[in-house]
């Protein structure tokens, strides 16, 4: 068993600054973003060989995911670099749809993104990765010391009554044990460990401890978290069956190609293509223009589509009852959003069939996944299964589908830092915060790994000079990545969480393609963004400047109305539309629009439905050449003529596109920054820390109850805490003047 917490050792095997437990998605992003903010940074895991191990799905990305993994490049993060690197086919989704919801997506090479993303982490300097087990939490009981004691001998003058003397005094966490007895000390500690604590695997009636199909779980380190004091939940995720792709009649399935111009997840991907002192268009031929494309490193691959069939159907009903999801041998709690295929079978008696996708694991091996078919049915059940479909009947399956349990942390027990609220020093991403897949791991990591390098910078000082260090946050309206950690600190979860669009109120705003012009100047300021991509990043964001203010500065003349429809892009007599490479979505005509008039502004002509950005460069195009600030549209695009609708790169579509979302949805990104105005206001509306729920008269003993236990930073979120309402959100406020009248009023009398 681990030991009791106990008072810290006088001497440390080894020293660093910060220590992460656990190297998958959660763990490679807070390393990397500590080392790389200058802090002497270790990496422990259980095995060095099985760094950021794709356990499910070899995918990064899809609807919303896709948004938070280009949130964590904007703000510096390497998912997305690490991605692009290994990806066998891209797809950017939802593009049919509104630019709120577009959405990257890439098929890895399995096996090559673990040696990617370890070769990324061995580049970084002041990084350390080591293989050992960590079983148990270091803590110094008496804390960081008296914070008030520092802050009175200081010049500073702060009102002892109004600081969080609870922080001054809350224990911290100085390092970690190693199973072969070494003890490790770090100035903050983040705890990345996914399905490892006290994982338990599940295969029809067979279960045994593991923290993923033949890798130990971490029960040591369990069992010691639990001494915590923090609230647990028990949770449930699994996989599929996996397939030899040598047994399988490829020919019955619908092939899934993905894009021909590929979108990449990172921004960095395309620096080569926006180099300012690359040639000019001039120099170039068509053919040579069209290779200013982002091309995918590896060789690109189909992916396959199928259906259940009935006989698949039965199968699943007939032993559903050896499910150890209906038999109550699992007691932990699945995806609601990603259920296994039996529960589907249960959940929607009515439906006929269910898709599924047939996913190459990598170039070099024939390793299949079957995306949709996760389930722990027995071994010879799910053998069945997979053989009751056309093209799968001689299919050889390489390993059986499972479901795993493991102990994951109540987040509500976390703030906004992710930093655990009952100690000082200690954070937690990742799974453990009852989360479910890489990217929102990655995005947690990435958060939690901040906020450790800025507490440890803090604790560098001399003598500290406020009451808590300096953090890096996120809130509802700046990105998907504030909006996962708002939930989890306020609601909490009771099943895996899955991002949506559908969870974000201000998603027109928050979309992939500015993901950097909201998050980027964040990373520069931590030092995550380098000199070269910042560059980048100044580039760009001059380029789509200077055409917004061209568009809504420039009239139509009687050539851009030759040039129009000469072209044949026109709205009025055009039934075609400019169509990107990799098929945009595209305007039906149907109908017969105004035509555009001599003295219209370009803005004016954009805001129109029928009208795209693609179809007004014809017109453009002599003044775009005006301007060096677009050559490398220019250079993409290739030399005249523009008669025909030509191919964009999509790289150039999609910041074209950026410019017309601004413009074409002005109205309503004018209206969401009012409501996301009115948000910020209630954010900035802190509740003090030493406030007394129990003495706002008027509250349920529910009510208080959960604002005792959450204890919400601000008004804002106390109001989105299940149960409390706007009139307690509004008696909150009301007390927190009195209590505060109160304080000040004790203040006086003691003076």
């Amino acid at each position: 068993m681990a030991s009791q917490p106990q008072s810290a050792p006088s001497k440390f095997s080894e020293s660093f600054d910060v220590l992460i437990v656990g190297a998958g998605h959660a763990g490679c992003e807070a390393a990397a973003a500590a080392a790389r903010m200058g802090l002497r940074t270790a990496l422990f895991t259980l095995n060095l060989d099985l760094i950021a191990q794709m356990s499910c799905n070899p995918a990064i990305g899809g609807v919303a995911k896709g948004h938070l993994v280009r949130e964590v490049d904007a703000l510096g993060g390497i998912m997305g670099e690490v991605a692009d690197s290994c990806g066998i086919q891209f797809r950017l989704l939802n593009t049919s749809r509104g630019p709120a919801v577009w959405s990257p997506r890439a098929q890895c090479d399995k096996a090559l993104y673990r040696t990617k993303m370890r070769e990324k982490l061995e580049s970084i300097p002041n990084l350390f990765i080591k293989q050992a087990e960590v079983v148990d939490l270091v803590i110094e009981e008496q804390g960081i010391g008296n914070r008030e004691q520092g802050i009175a001998s200081s010049s500073i003058d702060i009102d002892a009554s109004l600081l969080p003397t609870p922080y001054s005094l809350l224990p911290r966490i100085q390092g970690v044990k190693l199973r072969d007895g070494r003890t490790i000390s770090a100035k903050a500690t983040i705890v990345t460990t996914g399905t490892f604590l006290n994982g338990l695997i599940h295969c029809g009636e067979q279960q045994y401890t593991a923290g993923r199909s033949g890798e130990p779980a971490s029960v040591l380190l369990g069992e010691s978290l639990k001494k915590l004091g923090l609230r647990e939940t028990r949770l449930k995720t699994g996989t599929p069956p996996r397939l030899d792709g040598r047994t399988i009649d490829w020919s019955k399935f619908e092939e899934q190609p993905g894009d021909t111009d590929p979108t990449p997840f990172s921004f960095r991907s395309l620096q080569t293509l926006t180099n300012p002192g690359a040639p000019g268009p001039d120099s170039r031929t068509r053919e040579e223009a069209a290779q200013s494309t982002w091309t995918p490193p590896l060789r690109q691959i189909s992916c396959h589509i199928a259906t259940t069939t009935p006989l698949t159907m039965q199968l699943i009903r007939d032993n559903a009852h050896r499910s150890p999801m209906y038999t109550g041998q699992i007691e932990g709690i699945g995806p609601r959003y990603c259920p296994s295929i039996e529960d589907k079978i249960v959940r929607f008696p009515d439906k006929l069939s269910h898709q599924f996708f047939l996913e190459p694991e990598g170039l070099n091996t024939h390793e299949v996944y079957i995306n949709g078919m996760s389930t722990s049915l027995p071994q010879e059940v799910q053998s069945a299964m997979v053989r009751s479909i056309p093209g799968l009947e001689n299919a050889e399956m390489l390993r059986p589908g499972y479901a795993i349990e493991y102990d994951a942390i109540d987040p509500t027990e976390l703030d906004r830092t992710l930093r655990v609220k009952k100690f000082t020093g200690l954070y937690l991403a990742g799974q453990i915060n009852g989360t479910s897949g890489y990217e929102e791991a990655a995005c947690q990591g990435l958060i939690a790994g901040i906020n450790a390098a800025l507490f440890a910078k803090s604790s560098l000082l001399p003598v500290p000079c406020s009451v808590s260090p300096a953090s890096f946050t996120l809130d509802r309206t700046e990105a998907y990545t504030g909006i996962l950690i708002d939930d989890l600190i306020s609601k909490g979860t009771d099943e895996p969480y899955r991002m949506f669009t559908s969870r974000a109120e201000f998603r027109l705003h928050l979309r992939i393609d500015n993901a950097d012009s909201r998050l980027t100047p964040h990373g520069r300021r931590l030092g995550l963004i380098d000199d070269t991509a910042w560059a980048a990043f100044e580039a760009k964001q001059a380029r789509l400047s200077a055409l917004t203010q061209l568009l809504e500065t420039t009239r139509l003349t009687d050539a851009d109305l030759t040039t129009l429809m000469t072209s044949k892009l026109t709205p009025r007599d055009s039934t075609e539309t400019l169509t990107p490479r990799n098929s945009g979505p595209q305007i039906s005509t149907s109908s017969q629009p105004a035509a555009p008039l001599k003295g219209d502004l370009f803005a004016q002509l954009l805001k129109r439905p029928e009208t795209t950005i693609e179809s007004l460069i014809p017109a453009l195009l002599p003044r775009l050449q005006a301007n060096e600030i677009f050559t490398p549209w220019l250079r993409a695009l290739g030399p005249e003529p523009w008669t025909l609708a030509p191919a964009i790169p999509a790289w150039v579509r999609n910041e074209l596109k950026t410019v017309e979302t601004g413009i074409k949805f002005a109205g309503y990104l004018a209206q969401q920054q009012r409501s996301m105005q009115r948000l910020r206001a209630d954010e900035a509306r802190t509740i003090p820390t030493w406030f007394d729920y129990r003495a706002c008269s008027g509250l349920s003993r529910e009510m208080v109850e959960k604002l005792d236990r959450i204890r919400p930073l601000t008004l804002g979120q106390a109001s989105r805490l299940p149960g409390v309402t706007p009139a307690a959100v509004q008696l909150v406020q009301t007390f927190i003047e009195i209590q505060t009248r109160s304080q000040h009023g004790k203040q006086a009398r003691t003076a």
